[in-house]
């Protein structure tokens, strides 16, 4: 995991942390805040590949609008960090490649 100091957390209160694994290091994230937060805080840059370039990204928007902050959480993928608050014993880590669609996924037509 790297260590990237350039997001710097505001201060606020107080309302304790959750241990959350991030790319396989524990970490401990603020109660209430965002995973995206929590990699952006952990260093976790960049926190995905694009499927097809393999380009790097991380959070951006931190607002739901962007998509670059998608994340496998607990096991799932393509995740919006962003739009996830934090648990305890949430495990997080970048996302890889592009997500499989199976038809058990597909809404039936009306």
């Amino acid at each position: 995991m790297q260590h990237d100091l350039t997001f710097k957390r505001l201060a606020n209160e107080d309302r304790g942390t959750v241990q959350v694994e991030i790319d396989g290091a524990a970490f401990q994230a603020r109660a209430g805040e965002t995973v995206a937060a929590a990699v952006l805080a952990a260093g976790l840059v960049p926190s995905r590949a694009t499927p097809l370039s393999g380009s790097p990204r991380a959070p951006y928007c931190m607002m739901g609008v962007c998509f670059e902050c998608l994340l496998e959480v607990d096991g799932v993928p393509n995740v919006q960090g962003c739009m996830t608050l934090v648990a305890e014993g949430m495990k997080i880590r970048p996302q890889s490649g592009a997500r499989k669609f199976s038809m058990a996924e597909q809404e039936p037509y009306s």
